[in-house]
């Protein structure tokens, strides 16, 4: 008897930057110097505080055993306290806040915990393909909605009332939006928020982006009220140089978030204490740590500019986040054979903007995320593809 995967995995590929980085690893393993302006994940190190906060943690006997589902106090302090400092944002530590082993287990529990099979599921198009992926996995349907250019990257809700919104249940949210780096506006939120109460469906945003490259962070629960039908998530990988260190969080109302501790407590065992004293000493974090990572981000953002000049691509400069997401320009070409032949040729890796959707299809997206020297190398690469034309 042949042996098959459920029809869960079947409805699934592997996730796009997990086979492209084994191709470009071969390649490097080949002898090949890629230069990768694909990943969003930071570069540099967390502050000097946290590593020493968890090196000495780590030397405490009793810091190594099982930790609760809820997370260390301190860490749910932290974060209420980090919550009210930069957003304006009331949570209460013990109720409203759950600890997760970052965004991607977020967007998980929640599924898990709101969706039943069949149920819809809005999806931005362009967006994070885990909104997709996730969906499928727990077998909900999707409705994928259209985000585009000529409306600044913003949900049409007069489009969206057209939906079959009886059987849609949970919708995405992602702002600053990624990957397209369209700025948080308050008038989104408010109307998604009345969308949500009017149609009962949960609003989820995922708000990891807030603070790069830019000056005035934002959450959907600054909306009054918000907490009664919105749920957001948020991020130290961004923030705080902390990609590997999975670390972040859903705040709501202590129902939903009772949900999702229901989820979370029947499929980890708690995150790593040294590594959530870790997370509360960033928390901590002054405008001084903010400014030296957005000091190296907008130089490294002057660089990817001018990489976007040299591919012929059109941006908009007021984006925000890690990434610079820009138009192809040339009819002819797409964003998947774009992004193959600069690997190819000048073995270097940008994002095609397909992969996030249909309407990213006309894009490429470059990472900040590498030092301004490699930035610079690549530039000059692909600058020497157009003069050997």
């Amino acid at each position: 008897m042949e042996i098959r995967p459920s029809q869960r995995v079947e409805n699934i590929k592997e996730y796009y930057f997990s086979t492209k980085l084994k191709e470009v690893a071969a390649m490097k393993a080949a002898g090949h110097d890629v230069i990768s302006l694909g990943i969003g994940g930071p570069d540099r190190p967390p502050h000097k505080d946290v590593i020493d906060t968890m090196a000495a943690a780590l030397q405490a006997p009793d810091n190594h055993g099982y930790q609760p589902h809820v997370g260390l106090p301190e860490l749910r302090q932290a974060f209420a306290g980090w919550y009210r400092k930069w957003y304006g944002v009331e949570l209460d530590p013990k109720s409203e806040i759950q600890p997760l082993i970052g965004s991607k287990e977020a967007v998980t529990h929640i599924s898990l915990a709101f969706l039943n099979p069949g149920d819809g599921v809005l999806v931005p198009n362009p967006g994070y393909p885990t909104y997709s992926s996730i969906s499928r996995l727990v077998g909900a349907e999707i409705f994928s909605y259209d985000l585009k250019e000529e409306s600044g990257w913003q949900p049409d809700f007069e489009v969206l009332e057209k939906l079959p919104l009886d059987r849609i249940k949970l919708m995405w949210l992602n702002y600053p939006h990624m990957p397209t780096g369209a700025a948080a506006r308050m008038e989104t939120f408010e109307k998604a928020i009345a969308f949500g109460k009017k149609h009962g469906i949960v609003i989820v945003n995922d708000n990891p982006y807030s603070f790069i490259l830019n000056d005035h962070p934002m959450s959907i629960l600054q909306v009054p009220g918000a907490k009664e039908i919105a749920i957001e998530m948020n991020s130290l990988s961004k923030s705080h140089n902390m990609p590997g260190w999975r670390v972040g969080m859903a705040a709501s109302n202590p129902t939903f978030i009772s949900w999702i501790l229901k989820v979370k407590s029947n499929i980890d065992s708690g995150q790593f204490k040294p590594l959530m004293l870790a997370a509360t000493k960033a928390l901590e974090a002054d405008q001084s740590w903010y400014d030296e990572v957005n000091a190296l981000y907008g130089s490294r953002r002057k660089v990817a500019e001018e990489l976007m000049t040299a591919l012929g691509c059109s941006f908009d400069p007021s984006q925000k986040g890690l990434f610079l997401w820009g138009r192809i320009n040339d009819p002819d070409v797409t964003s998947e054979t774009l992004a193959d032949r600069l690997l190819k040729e000048a073995k270097v890796f940008l994002t095609p903007g397909f992969i996030f959707g249909s309407n990213g299809e006309r894009y490429i997206r470059i990472s900040l995320c590498a030092t301004e020297d490699r930035m610079k190398e690549a530039l000059q690469r692909i600058l020497a593809l157009d003069s050997q034309k």
